[in-house]
This record gives structure tokens, sequence and C-alpha cells, in this order.
């Protein structure tokens, strides 16, 4: 499941869920970067972490690899501290809403769960 963060870090949307075995970008190319993709387009970048590698225009990935050049080490630094407001969303899901840290449910019921966690959460925040 992807969860896609507003700036302050607060999750705006999630994806249905894919089975266990489905990679990460996999689930990404079907769910959310066809959304994505036209505001990348317009120089709205998504910052994502090293398994989002090759997910194509506006996807910023940190570097690969070890003894990477200062200038690159220093990218990979920054943008690592600022995804860390969007993986203040899934924090907020899985610590605000219990029976989201430790699901095992068949993908469709994990998805139904996330997606009312989701918006109980917004009516709590009160920005609708």
């Amino acid at each position: 499941m992807q969860v896609l963060c507003d700036p302050s870090g607060f999750p705006i949307w999630t994806s249905p869920v894919e089975p266990g075995s489905t990679h990460d970008i996999t689930a990404a190319r079907i769910h959310a970067l066809p959304a994505l993709y036209p505001a990348a387009a317009a120089g709205l970048p998504t910052l994502t972490d090293k398994g989002y590698t090759g997910a194509g225009i506006g996807i910023q990935v940190p570097a690969k690899g070890h003894n990477l050049a200062p200038d690159t080490a220093t990218r990979n630094t920054l943008l690592t501290a600022i995804r860390a407001l969007g993986e203040r969303g899934n924090a907020i899901l899985k610590t605000r809403w219990k029976a989201l840290a430790r699901i095992r449910l068949c993908p469709q019921r994990i998805g139904d769960i996330t997606a009312a966690a989701l918006v109980l959460s917004t009516l709590e925040r009160g920005n609708y």
C-alpha cells in the first residue's frame, strides 16, 4: 500500500492493497504513479525511497551505494530528511489506529480498513 502525504506529512491518499508478493514499485505503477506524473512534469517532485529507482520523471530517489561523492551523499541526506515528513503519514495511520499495526487479513480487507482510518484521521484533523 502506498500513502501520499501533504507537505506537512499528513496522509491524504492510500492506494488499494496488493498481495504481499507484489513489489512496491509494481504497486506504485498500478495505483500512484499515473496520477503523479502530470504533477512531476509540471515541476512538483515526488520523494521516495530507494525501492522506487527507475520510477520515472520527477520521482526523486536517493542514490544507491557506499562511499558516494560528497555532493551525492549530501543530496541523499537532504532527500531522506525531507522524505521523513512523508513517513509521518504512515506513522499517523499505524500508531493512531492500532488495527493497522500488525494486521494479517486479506489485501482487500486491509485496504478497506486503511481507507476508513484515513477518513477518520481526516475528520479528526478537521481540515476537510
